[in-house]
């Protein structure tokens, strides 16, 4: 499948993924909810101020633990998330636009998930509100940046060049190391996995996750 070449192309085919709109959704009614009951409080600006800090940290626990989770037999059960399986299939077919975003099945239980939680851990429902709005901008913020990195859209500028290349090593260099997307290697850089290219061998299955297909 053909991958867009321009800012404007690449807009058209993001907008075609449900997952953005899911988000996007969310995002429109926290943020409409989160207007309308006022009531707004220093915590309010330092929420946001925290996510930015913690997310890449977020992103790349996930992307290690879970998106890179190994199938594994307990009590006799395979373990072998959706999000996992779709992952692996990403890294098989980096430039397949649908595996590039998160699969829609997954964001119809993370969604009101993470509603229930913010509602449950913050001690104002207004609190709550600001951190689902955060939540909902940074994930669309991760799904336009991953979508357009294995895109044809070519870096215009050296901060969203560092990301670009730091992506593309994880799937073409070795998929051991470069976990960060939305940031240049900031949790990769605290977390040692932020090598110098040329010091890391090409990893024969970083299309091919654990070598999983050899294994079947």
């Amino acid at each position: 499948m053909s991958t867009p070449l321009t800012l404007s192309d690449a807009a058209r085919t993001f907008r075609k993924s449900p997952t953005p709109w899911m988000i996007g959704a969310m995002l429109v009614a926290a943020t409409a909810s989160r207007i309308a009951l006022g009531n707004w409080q220093i915590t309010d600006a330092l929420v946001p101020l925290v996510m930015i800090a913690v997310f890449p940290f977020v992103e790349w626990t996930i992307h290690v633990v879970i998106l890179h989770w190994k199938p594994r037999k307990i009590a006799g059960i395979t373990i072998d998330s959706r999000l996992a399986r779709s992952h692996r299939e990403h890294h098989a077919s980096p430039r397949t636009v649908p595996l590039i975003f998160i699969p829609w099945q997954t964001l119809l239980i993370v969604i009101p998930v993470l509603a229930a939680v913010a509602l449950l851990a913050f001690p104002r429902i207004e609190l709550a509100l600001t951190f689902l709005t955060c939540i909902s901008v940074i994930g669309l913020i991760y799904e336009w940046t991953h979508f357009l990195i294995h895109s044809d859209y070519k870096p215009k500028t050296a901060l969203y060049k560092s990301v670009w290349r730091n992506h593309r090593n994880h799937h073409f260099k070795n998929e051991h190391y470069w976990f960060t997307v939305t940031t240049a290697g900031t949790a990769d850089r605290v977390l040692g996995t932020y090598p110098a290219p040329k010091s890391v061998e090409t990893s024969p299955t970083a299309k091919n996750l654990h070598g999983a297909t050899s294994n079947l």
